[in-house]
Protein backbone atom coordinates (compact mmCIF):
# COMPACT_ATOMS: atom_id res chain seq x y z
CA UNK A 1 0.00 0.00 0.00
CA UNK A 2 3.21 2.09 0.62
CA UNK A 3 4.22 1.60 -2.75
CA UNK A 4 1.15 2.24 -4.71
CA UNK A 5 1.39 5.72 -2.98
CA UNK A 6 4.78 6.50 -3.55
CA UNK A 7 4.19 5.35 -7.19
CA UNK A 8 1.03 8.04 -7.33
CA UNK A 9 2.99 10.52 -5.87
CA UNK A 10 6.11 10.38 -8.26
CA UNK A 11 3.38 10.42 -11.03
CA UNK A 12 2.10 13.69 -9.87
CA UNK A 13 5.38 14.87 -9.55
CA UNK A 14 6.67 14.35 -13.66
CA UNK A 15 2.79 15.73 -14.77
CA UNK A 16 3.20 18.76 -12.66
CA UNK A 17 7.06 19.14 -14.27
CA UNK A 18 7.13 17.96 -17.94
CA UNK A 19 6.04 20.04 -20.75
CA UNK A 20 6.31 21.05 -24.16
CA UNK A 21 9.66 22.73 -25.28
CA UNK A 22 8.63 22.42 -29.02
CA UNK A 23 5.68 21.36 -30.63
CA UNK A 24 4.82 20.72 -34.41
CA UNK A 25 3.05 23.39 -36.49
CA UNK A 26 0.91 23.30 -39.38
CA UNK A 27 3.10 22.84 -42.57
CA UNK A 28 2.95 22.11 -46.79
CA UNK A 29 5.31 20.07 -48.34
CA UNK A 30 5.51 19.12 -52.10
CA UNK A 31 4.85 15.36 -52.93
CA UNK A 32 8.00 13.54 -52.66
CA UNK A 33 9.71 15.71 -50.16
CA UNK A 34 10.51 14.62 -46.34
CA UNK A 35 9.23 16.42 -43.51
CA UNK A 36 9.70 16.73 -39.48
CA UNK A 37 7.01 17.75 -37.45
CA UNK A 38 8.81 18.66 -34.29
CA UNK A 39 8.26 17.31 -30.45
CA UNK A 40 10.22 17.81 -27.68
CA UNK A 41 8.97 17.42 -23.76
CA UNK A 42 11.10 18.35 -21.03
CA UNK A 43 10.74 16.52 -17.63
CA UNK A 44 8.80 13.57 -19.23
CA UNK A 45 10.39 10.21 -19.40
CA UNK A 46 7.27 8.35 -20.29
CA UNK A 47 6.07 6.57 -23.69
CA UNK A 48 5.48 9.14 -26.35
CA UNK A 49 3.26 8.50 -29.29
CA UNK A 50 1.69 10.29 -32.23
CA UNK A 51 -1.54 10.31 -33.99
CA UNK A 52 -2.52 10.92 -37.84
CA UNK A 53 -6.38 11.92 -37.76
CA UNK A 54 -6.79 10.35 -34.39
CA UNK A 55 -4.86 6.90 -34.93
CA UNK A 56 -2.41 6.40 -32.47
CA UNK A 57 0.61 5.12 -34.73
CA UNK A 58 2.70 3.45 -31.66
CA UNK A 59 4.93 3.69 -29.14
CA UNK A 60 7.92 2.24 -30.84
CA UNK A 61 10.38 4.37 -32.18
CA UNK A 62 10.56 2.87 -35.48
CA UNK A 63 6.54 2.86 -35.83
CA UNK A 64 5.95 -0.81 -36.72
CA UNK A 65 3.75 -1.06 -40.01
CA UNK A 66 4.61 2.29 -40.80
CA UNK A 67 7.47 1.79 -43.50
CA UNK A 68 8.24 5.75 -43.98
CA UNK A 69 7.15 7.51 -40.36
CA UNK A 70 10.16 7.00 -37.74
CA UNK A 71 10.42 9.25 -34.19
CA UNK A 72 13.85 11.17 -34.56
CA UNK A 73 16.08 13.02 -31.73
CA UNK A 74 17.49 11.33 -28.48
CA UNK A 75 14.85 10.18 -25.91
CA UNK A 76 16.70 11.35 -23.07
CA UNK A 77 16.68 14.60 -24.21
CA UNK A 78 12.95 14.77 -24.27
CA UNK A 79 13.47 14.80 -28.10
CA UNK A 80 10.19 12.86 -29.93
CA UNK A 81 9.77 14.55 -33.68
CA UNK A 82 8.08 12.57 -36.04
CA UNK A 83 9.92 12.50 -39.76
CA UNK A 84 7.95 10.90 -42.86
CA UNK A 85 10.09 10.49 -46.19
CA UNK A 86 9.02 10.84 -49.05
CA UNK A 87 5.61 12.38 -48.56
CA UNK A 88 2.63 11.14 -50.35
CA UNK A 89 -1.32 12.12 -50.47
CA UNK A 90 -2.05 9.82 -47.70
CA UNK A 91 0.02 11.65 -45.14
CA UNK A 92 -2.32 14.94 -45.83
CA UNK A 93 -3.73 15.09 -42.57
CA UNK A 94 -3.62 16.44 -39.08
CA UNK A 95 -0.90 15.02 -36.37
CA UNK A 96 -0.84 15.22 -32.25
CA UNK A 97 2.26 14.53 -30.12
CA UNK A 98 1.13 12.67 -27.03
CA UNK A 99 3.06 12.15 -23.84
CA UNK A 100 0.22 9.63 -22.34
CA UNK A 101 2.18 9.00 -18.66
CA UNK A 102 1.66 12.88 -18.36
CA UNK A 103 -1.20 13.50 -19.97
CA UNK A 104 -0.23 15.79 -22.33
CA UNK A 105 -1.25 16.31 -25.95
CA UNK A 106 0.70 18.93 -28.24
CA UNK A 107 -1.36 21.42 -30.53
CA UNK A 108 -2.84 19.59 -33.47
CA UNK A 109 -1.09 20.09 -36.58
CA UNK A 110 -2.08 20.25 -39.97
CA UNK A 111 -0.16 18.62 -42.74
CA UNK A 112 -0.52 19.56 -46.48
CA UNK A 113 0.80 17.59 -49.26
CA UNK A 114 0.47 19.61 -52.32
CA UNK A 115 0.67 17.25 -55.47
CA UNK A 116 1.71 18.87 -58.71
CA UNK A 117 -0.43 18.11 -62.12
CA UNK A 118 0.75 15.53 -64.06
CA UNK A 119 1.29 16.15 -68.00
CA UNK A 120 -2.21 17.37 -68.76
CA UNK A 121 -3.97 15.44 -71.49
CA UNK A 122 -5.89 16.86 -74.80
CA UNK A 123 -8.78 14.39 -76.07
CA UNK A 124 -8.04 13.30 -79.36
CA UNK A 125 -4.48 14.49 -79.23
CA UNK A 126 -2.08 14.63 -80.79
CA UNK A 127 -3.87 15.99 -83.92
CA UNK A 128 -7.46 16.16 -82.76
CA UNK A 129 -9.73 15.79 -86.33
CA UNK A 130 -12.61 17.99 -86.48
CA UNK A 131 -15.53 18.44 -88.63
CA UNK A 132 -15.68 21.81 -89.90
CA UNK A 133 -18.68 24.59 -89.00
CA UNK A 134 -19.23 21.63 -86.41
CA UNK A 135 -19.54 22.72 -82.35
CA UNK A 136 -16.80 21.08 -80.78
CA UNK A 137 -15.37 21.32 -76.82
CA UNK A 138 -11.63 20.76 -77.10
CA UNK A 139 -11.26 19.49 -73.31
CA UNK A 140 -8.46 18.96 -71.37
CA UNK A 141 -7.66 16.54 -68.37
CA UNK A 142 -5.19 17.61 -65.41
CA UNK A 143 -5.70 14.86 -62.82
CA UNK A 144 -3.49 13.69 -59.78
CA UNK A 145 -2.69 17.23 -58.56
CA UNK A 146 -3.55 18.90 -55.20
CA UNK A 147 -5.01 21.32 -55.11
CA UNK A 148 -6.78 20.78 -58.75
CA UNK A 149 -4.19 22.71 -61.37
CA UNK A 150 -5.40 25.64 -62.78
CA UNK A 151 -5.58 25.78 -66.40
CA UNK A 152 -4.92 27.81 -69.56
CA UNK A 153 -5.54 27.90 -73.16
CA UNK A 154 -3.26 29.05 -75.84
CA UNK A 155 -4.26 29.15 -79.69
CA UNK A 156 -0.66 29.72 -81.80
CA UNK A 157 0.82 31.30 -78.33
CA UNK A 158 -2.68 33.67 -77.79
CA UNK A 159 -4.45 32.96 -74.43
CA UNK A 160 -8.10 31.63 -74.39
CA UNK A 161 -10.50 33.18 -72.44
CA UNK A 162 -13.64 31.40 -73.14
CA UNK A 163 -12.93 28.33 -71.56
CA UNK A 164 -15.02 26.06 -68.95
CA UNK A 165 -13.32 24.97 -65.59
CA UNK A 166 -14.53 21.95 -63.53
CA UNK A 167 -12.76 20.03 -61.08
CA UNK A 168 -13.61 17.19 -58.91
CA UNK A 169 -12.31 14.50 -55.90
CA UNK A 170 -9.82 15.03 -53.37
CA UNK A 171 -7.03 13.98 -55.56
CA UNK A 172 -8.75 16.27 -57.60
CA UNK A 173 -9.14 16.20 -61.59
CA UNK A 174 -9.68 19.01 -63.26
CA UNK A 175 -10.88 19.42 -66.78
CA UNK A 176 -11.38 22.78 -69.02
CA UNK A 177 -13.30 22.81 -72.05
CA UNK A 178 -12.63 25.26 -74.79
CA UNK A 179 -15.80 25.50 -77.16
CA UNK A 180 -15.15 25.99 -80.73
CA UNK A 181 -16.81 25.68 -84.01
CA UNK A 182 -13.78 24.76 -86.45
CA UNK A 183 -13.19 26.84 -89.93
CA UNK A 184 -11.06 25.50 -92.29
CA UNK A 185 -8.65 28.45 -91.69
CA UNK A 186 -8.13 26.52 -88.21
CA UNK A 187 -6.38 23.55 -90.09
CA UNK A 188 -3.21 23.74 -89.20
CA UNK A 189 -3.41 25.93 -85.89
CA UNK A 190 -1.90 24.59 -82.61
CA UNK A 191 -3.62 24.37 -79.68
CA UNK A 192 -1.79 24.29 -75.99
CA UNK A 193 -3.11 23.40 -72.70
CA UNK A 194 -1.24 24.63 -69.63
CA UNK A 195 -2.12 23.41 -65.73
CA UNK A 196 -0.30 24.55 -62.92
CA UNK A 197 -0.41 24.62 -58.86
CA UNK A 198 1.72 25.30 -56.14
CA UNK A 199 3.20 22.36 -56.30
CA UNK A 200 4.33 22.97 -60.09
CA UNK A 201 4.55 26.97 -60.24
CA UNK A 202 6.60 26.41 -63.28
CA UNK A 203 3.08 24.99 -64.91
CA UNK A 204 3.15 21.81 -67.33
CA UNK A 205 2.08 21.90 -70.71
CA UNK A 206 0.54 19.81 -73.71
CA UNK A 207 -0.14 21.02 -77.57
CA UNK A 208 -2.34 19.37 -80.36
CA UNK A 209 -2.29 20.73 -83.60
CA UNK A 210 -6.00 21.09 -85.36
CA UNK A 211 -7.00 19.63 -88.19
CA UNK A 212 -10.21 20.21 -89.81
CA UNK A 213 -12.16 18.07 -91.81
CA UNK A 214 -14.56 18.86 -94.04
CA UNK A 215 -16.69 17.04 -97.17
CA UNK A 216 -15.52 18.25 -100.36
CA UNK A 217 -15.64 21.05 -101.64
CA UNK A 218 -16.73 20.82 -105.50
CA UNK A 219 -17.21 23.08 -108.74
CA UNK A 220 -18.72 21.54 -111.69
CA UNK A 221 -17.74 23.14 -115.41
CA UNK A 222 -18.34 21.62 -118.78
CA UNK A 223 -16.22 22.70 -121.90
CA UNK A 224 -17.86 24.43 -123.99
CA UNK A 225 -20.94 25.24 -121.83
CA UNK A 226 -22.89 26.33 -125.51
CA UNK A 227 -23.27 23.08 -127.97
CA UNK A 228 -24.93 22.17 -130.98
CA UNK A 229 -26.89 19.03 -130.13
CA UNK A 230 -24.65 16.18 -131.22
CA UNK A 231 -21.57 17.75 -129.98
CA UNK A 232 -19.12 16.21 -127.25
CA UNK A 233 -18.93 18.26 -124.48
CA UNK A 234 -16.13 17.37 -121.65
CA UNK A 235 -17.40 17.64 -117.59
CA UNK A 236 -14.60 18.72 -115.42
CA UNK A 237 -15.45 17.70 -111.50
CA UNK A 238 -12.79 19.70 -109.19
CA UNK A 239 -12.81 18.66 -105.65
CA UNK A 240 -10.74 19.42 -102.63
CA UNK A 241 -11.22 17.64 -99.48
CA UNK A 242 -9.78 16.50 -95.95
CA UNK A 243 -9.27 13.59 -95.35
CA UNK A 244 -8.94 12.72 -98.88
CA UNK A 245 -11.44 11.64 -101.75
CA UNK A 246 -12.94 8.01 -101.37
CA UNK A 247 -15.13 8.26 -104.85
CA UNK A 248 -16.57 9.90 -107.95
CA UNK A 249 -20.39 9.44 -108.37
CA UNK A 250 -21.81 10.52 -111.62
CA UNK A 251 -25.42 10.94 -112.91
CA UNK A 252 -27.96 12.22 -115.17
CA UNK A 253 -31.46 13.19 -114.32
CA UNK A 254 -31.03 11.24 -111.16
CA UNK A 255 -29.97 8.33 -112.96
CA UNK A 256 -26.59 7.15 -111.98
CA UNK A 257 -23.80 6.85 -114.87
CA UNK A 258 -22.60 3.43 -113.87
CA UNK A 259 -18.96 3.45 -116.67
CA UNK A 260 -18.24 6.85 -115.02
CA UNK A 261 -16.00 6.84 -112.01
CA UNK A 262 -13.20 9.64 -112.59
CA UNK A 263 -13.10 13.48 -112.16
CA UNK A 264 -14.10 13.80 -115.39
CA UNK A 265 -17.08 12.87 -118.25
CA UNK A 266 -17.09 13.08 -122.00
CA UNK A 267 -20.03 12.43 -123.64
CA UNK A 268 -22.27 13.21 -126.54
CA UNK A 269 -25.51 15.65 -125.87
CA UNK A 270 -28.62 15.30 -127.04
CA UNK A 271 -31.76 17.77 -126.15
CA UNK A 272 -32.19 15.94 -122.83
CA UNK A 273 -28.79 17.54 -121.43
CA UNK A 274 -30.52 21.14 -121.46
CA UNK A 275 -33.60 19.51 -119.31
CA UNK A 276 -31.59 17.04 -117.45
CA UNK A 277 -29.11 18.37 -115.13
CA UNK A 278 -25.27 15.90 -114.89
CA UNK A 279 -24.19 15.72 -111.12
CA UNK A 280 -21.05 14.97 -109.84
CA UNK A 281 -20.83 13.56 -106.18
CA UNK A 282 -17.63 13.59 -104.39
CA UNK A 283 -16.97 11.71 -101.08
CA UNK A 284 -14.76 11.46 -98.66
CA UNK A 285 -14.84 10.14 -95.00
CA UNK A 286 -16.63 12.89 -93.46
CA UNK A 287 -19.45 12.88 -95.89
CA UNK A 288 -20.56 13.72 -99.66
CA UNK A 289 -20.92 16.80 -102.18
CA UNK A 290 -23.05 16.85 -104.71
CA UNK A 291 -23.28 19.32 -107.82
CA UNK A 292 -25.03 19.84 -110.80
CA UNK A 293 -25.24 21.85 -114.09
CA UNK A 294 -27.46 21.97 -117.22
CA UNK A 295 -25.46 22.01 -120.77
CA UNK A 296 -26.62 24.98 -123.16
CA UNK A 297 -27.46 22.62 -125.79
CA UNK A 298 -28.94 24.53 -129.36
CA UNK A 299 -31.47 22.19 -130.92
CA UNK A 300 -34.72 22.77 -132.98
CA UNK A 301 -38.45 22.60 -131.81
CA UNK A 302 -39.16 19.28 -129.97
CA UNK A 303 -43.15 18.65 -129.52
CA UNK A 304 -43.95 18.32 -125.25
CA UNK A 305 -48.35 18.57 -126.37
CA UNK A 306 -49.75 17.45 -129.45
CA UNK A 307 -52.90 19.06 -130.03
CA UNK A 308 -55.72 16.76 -130.17
CA UNK A 309 -59.28 17.34 -133.19
CA UNK A 310 -61.94 18.97 -131.53
CA UNK A 311 -65.68 18.34 -132.62
CA UNK A 312 -68.23 21.03 -131.17
CA UNK A 313 -71.73 22.23 -131.76
CA UNK A 314 -72.15 25.78 -133.39
CA UNK A 315 -72.21 28.48 -131.47
CA UNK A 316 -69.73 27.33 -128.81
CA UNK A 317 -65.99 27.68 -127.58
CA UNK A 318 -62.94 25.70 -128.44
CA UNK A 319 -59.78 25.56 -127.92
CA UNK A 320 -55.97 23.57 -129.02
CA UNK A 321 -52.94 23.35 -126.64
CA UNK A 322 -49.83 22.77 -128.39
CA UNK A 323 -46.43 23.18 -126.79
CA UNK A 324 -43.14 22.44 -127.97
CA UNK A 325 -39.60 23.23 -126.86
CA UNK A 326 -36.32 24.36 -128.11
CA UNK A 327 -33.43 26.22 -127.76
CA UNK A 328 -32.83 29.34 -128.62
CA UNK A 329 -36.14 30.21 -127.55
CA UNK A 330 -38.59 29.47 -129.81
CA UNK A 331 -41.61 32.01 -131.30
CA UNK A 332 -45.21 29.96 -131.73
CA UNK A 333 -47.70 30.81 -134.31
CA UNK A 334 -51.45 29.48 -135.14
CA UNK A 335 -52.61 29.55 -138.50
CA UNK A 336 -55.79 28.18 -140.53
CA UNK A 337 -54.96 26.43 -143.72
CA UNK A 338 -55.60 28.60 -146.36
CA UNK A 339 -54.66 31.63 -144.79
CA UNK A 340 -51.44 33.05 -143.84
CA UNK A 341 -53.32 35.38 -140.71
CA UNK A 342 -51.45 34.68 -137.52
CA UNK A 343 -54.17 33.83 -134.88
CA UNK A 344 -52.08 33.59 -132.16
CA UNK A 345 -48.68 33.37 -130.71
CA UNK A 346 -49.22 31.18 -127.49
CA UNK A 347 -49.34 27.57 -126.91
CA UNK A 348 -53.30 28.02 -126.40
CA UNK A 349 -55.18 28.49 -129.41
CA UNK A 350 -59.09 29.75 -128.29
CA UNK A 351 -62.01 30.15 -130.75
CA UNK A 352 -64.98 32.03 -129.22
CA UNK A 353 -68.71 31.00 -130.35
CA UNK A 354 -67.67 29.34 -133.51
CA UNK A 355 -69.34 28.76 -136.63
CA UNK A 356 -69.36 26.38 -139.65
CA UNK A 357 -67.14 28.71 -141.50
CA UNK A 358 -64.01 27.85 -137.92
CA UNK A 359 -64.06 24.16 -139.01
CA UNK A 360 -60.98 22.94 -140.99
CA UNK A 361 -57.45 22.42 -139.96
CA UNK A 362 -55.29 24.25 -137.71
CA UNK A 363 -51.37 24.67 -137.85
CA UNK A 364 -49.42 24.99 -134.83
CA UNK A 365 -46.13 26.22 -135.72
CA UNK A 366 -42.97 26.43 -134.30
CA UNK A 367 -39.82 28.42 -135.15
CA UNK A 368 -36.09 27.97 -133.48
CA UNK A 369 -34.22 30.80 -134.64
CA UNK A 370 -31.23 29.89 -137.06
CA UNK A 371 -31.86 25.99 -135.94
CA UNK A 372 -35.12 25.13 -137.49
CA UNK A 373 -39.09 24.83 -137.96
CA UNK A 374 -41.78 21.92 -136.99
CA UNK A 375 -45.40 22.19 -137.30
CA UNK A 376 -48.37 19.97 -136.52
CA UNK A 377 -52.13 20.28 -138.07
CA UNK A 378 -55.28 19.70 -136.06
CA UNK A 379 -59.24 19.77 -137.40
CA UNK A 380 -61.75 21.58 -135.97
CA UNK A 381 -65.35 20.33 -136.61
CA UNK A 382 -68.44 22.47 -135.85
CA UNK A 383 -71.62 20.69 -136.11
CA UNK A 384 -74.50 22.74 -137.63
CA UNK A 385 -76.94 22.70 -140.09
CA UNK A 386 -76.01 21.13 -143.46
CA UNK A 387 -74.18 23.36 -145.75
CA UNK A 388 -75.39 22.68 -149.26
CA UNK A 389 -72.52 22.59 -152.23
CA UNK A 390 -74.45 23.03 -155.83
CA UNK A 391 -73.53 24.51 -159.22
CA UNK A 392 -76.49 26.80 -159.87
CA UNK A 393 -77.11 26.29 -163.47
CA UNK A 394 -76.44 22.30 -164.45
CA UNK A 395 -76.33 20.98 -168.36
CA UNK A 396 -78.11 18.01 -169.95
CA UNK A 397 -78.35 16.92 -173.39
CA UNK A 398 -82.38 17.26 -175.02
CA UNK A 399 -83.40 13.42 -174.87
CA UNK A 400 -80.50 11.67 -173.46
CA UNK A 401 -79.61 10.92 -169.83
CA UNK A 402 -78.73 13.46 -167.72
CA UNK A 403 -78.11 14.57 -163.95
CA UNK A 404 -78.21 16.77 -161.44
CA UNK A 405 -75.74 17.10 -158.25
CA UNK A 406 -75.74 18.49 -154.87
CA UNK A 407 -72.91 18.11 -152.01
CA UNK A 408 -73.87 18.18 -148.66
CA UNK A 409 -70.29 18.73 -146.68
CA UNK A 410 -71.57 19.37 -143.16
CA UNK A 411 -71.23 17.47 -139.97
CA UNK A 412 -73.30 16.13 -138.48
CA UNK A 413 -73.64 14.23 -141.90
CA UNK A 414 -77.52 14.69 -143.27
CA UNK A 415 -80.30 12.26 -141.94
CA UNK A 416 -82.04 13.18 -145.38
CA UNK A 417 -81.77 14.60 -148.55
CA UNK A 418 -84.96 15.48 -150.80
CA UNK A 419 -85.38 16.88 -154.15
CA UNK A 420 -88.30 19.13 -154.92
CA UNK A 421 -89.22 19.82 -158.47
CA UNK A 422 -92.40 20.45 -159.73
CA UNK A 423 -94.67 17.90 -157.86
CA UNK A 424 -92.38 15.46 -157.39
CA UNK A 425 -90.29 15.14 -154.12
CA UNK A 426 -87.75 12.24 -153.92
CA UNK A 427 -85.30 11.75 -151.22
CA UNK A 428 -84.29 7.71 -152.47
CA UNK A 429 -85.30 5.33 -155.39
CA UNK A 430 -86.90 5.93 -158.39
CA UNK A 431 -90.37 7.74 -159.81
CA UNK A 432 -91.19 7.27 -163.58
CA UNK A 433 -88.15 8.82 -165.15
CA UNK A 434 -86.60 9.93 -161.55
CA UNK A 435 -84.41 8.28 -159.40
CA UNK A 436 -82.23 9.58 -156.45
CA UNK A 437 -78.51 8.13 -155.48
CA UNK A 438 -76.42 8.61 -153.01
CA UNK A 439 -72.60 8.92 -152.15
CA UNK A 440 -70.47 9.03 -149.08
CA UNK A 441 -66.70 10.48 -149.90
CA UNK A 442 -64.64 12.45 -147.42
CA UNK A 443 -65.47 15.44 -149.22
CA UNK A 444 -69.30 14.75 -147.49
CA UNK A 445 -72.35 12.94 -149.02
CA UNK A 446 -73.36 14.03 -152.50
CA UNK A 447 -76.87 13.06 -154.14
CA UNK A 448 -77.58 12.81 -157.44
CA UNK A 449 -81.05 13.55 -159.38
CA UNK A 450 -80.90 11.07 -162.51
CA UNK A 451 -82.93 11.66 -165.35
CA UNK A 452 -83.21 8.43 -167.77
CA UNK A 453 -84.29 10.65 -170.81
CA UNK A 454 -85.15 14.80 -170.45
CA UNK A 455 -87.68 15.78 -172.01
CA UNK A 456 -88.24 19.89 -173.08
CA UNK A 457 -90.75 20.37 -169.66
CA UNK A 458 -87.05 19.70 -167.76
CA UNK A 459 -85.54 22.11 -168.41
CA UNK A 460 -88.53 24.61 -167.63
CA UNK A 461 -88.84 23.53 -163.74
CA UNK A 462 -86.09 24.92 -160.68
CA UNK A 463 -85.22 21.94 -158.89
CA UNK A 464 -84.57 22.10 -155.08
CA UNK A 465 -82.07 19.92 -153.06
CA UNK A 466 -82.94 19.96 -149.40
CA UNK A 467 -80.67 18.44 -146.41
CA UNK A 468 -81.42 18.16 -142.59
CA UNK A 469 -79.62 17.03 -139.72
CA UNK A 470 -80.52 17.54 -135.76
CA UNK A 471 -79.46 20.98 -136.34
CA UNK A 472 -81.55 22.02 -138.74
CA UNK A 473 -81.48 21.98 -142.72
CA UNK A 474 -79.57 23.58 -145.82
CA UNK A 475 -81.38 24.48 -149.34
CA UNK A 476 -79.70 24.63 -153.17
CA UNK A 477 -81.96 25.69 -156.04
CA UNK A 478 -80.24 24.27 -159.11
CA UNK A 479 -81.77 24.97 -163.01
CA UNK A 480 -81.07 22.22 -166.08
CA UNK A 481 -79.69 23.59 -169.05
CA UNK A 482 -80.08 22.28 -172.12
CA UNK A 483 -76.46 21.39 -173.66
CA UNK A 484 -75.88 22.52 -177.59
CA UNK A 485 -76.26 26.27 -178.16
CA UNK A 486 -74.05 26.70 -174.78
CA UNK A 487 -71.53 24.48 -175.79
CA UNK A 488 -71.49 25.73 -179.92
CA UNK A 489 -70.82 29.27 -178.55
CA UNK A 490 -68.04 28.09 -176.66
CA UNK A 491 -66.66 25.87 -179.79
CA UNK A 492 -66.77 29.80 -181.38
CA UNK A 493 -65.30 31.49 -178.81
CA UNK A 494 -62.48 29.09 -178.37
CA UNK A 495 -61.52 29.49 -182.20
CA UNK A 496 -62.15 33.14 -182.42
CA UNK A 497 -59.54 33.21 -179.48
CA UNK A 498 -57.58 31.09 -181.48
CA UNK A 499 -57.11 33.12 -184.59
CA UNK A 500 -56.80 35.99 -182.63
CA UNK A 501 -53.71 35.13 -180.55
CA UNK A 502 -52.63 33.63 -183.98
CA UNK A 503 -53.15 36.25 -185.45
CA UNK A 504 -51.26 38.66 -182.80
CA UNK A 505 -48.39 36.19 -182.76
CA UNK A 506 -47.33 37.07 -186.08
Amino acid sequence: MLTFYIALCLLGTVSQAAYFSQQPQDQVVVAGQSVTLPCVIVGYRGMVQWTKDGLALGGERDLPGWVRYSLMGNPLSGEHSLMIDSAELGDDAVYECQATQAGLRSHRAKLTVLVPPSDPVVEGGPVVRLKAHTAHNLTCRASGAKPAAEITWYRDGEIMHDAIYTKDGKRETAVSMLPMVPEDSDSGRTYTCRVLNPAAPAGRQTSVTISVQHPPSVTLSVQPQTVMEGAKVLFICSASANPEITGYRWSKGGVPISEANGDSLEVTVDHSYFTDPVSCEVSNSVGSTNVSTLVDVQFGPRLLTEPKPQTVDIGMDAAFTCSWTGNPPLTLAWTKQGSSVVLSNSNTLQLKAVTQEDSGTYTCKAIVPRIGVAERDVTLTVNGPPIITAEATQQAVKHSKGKLECLVGSSPPPDKIVWTFGDMILSSGSSGRFSVQTVHSDRGVLSSLILSETLAQDFQLRYNCTAYNRFGTGMALVTLEEQGMGSSCQIILCKTSFYLQFYIFY
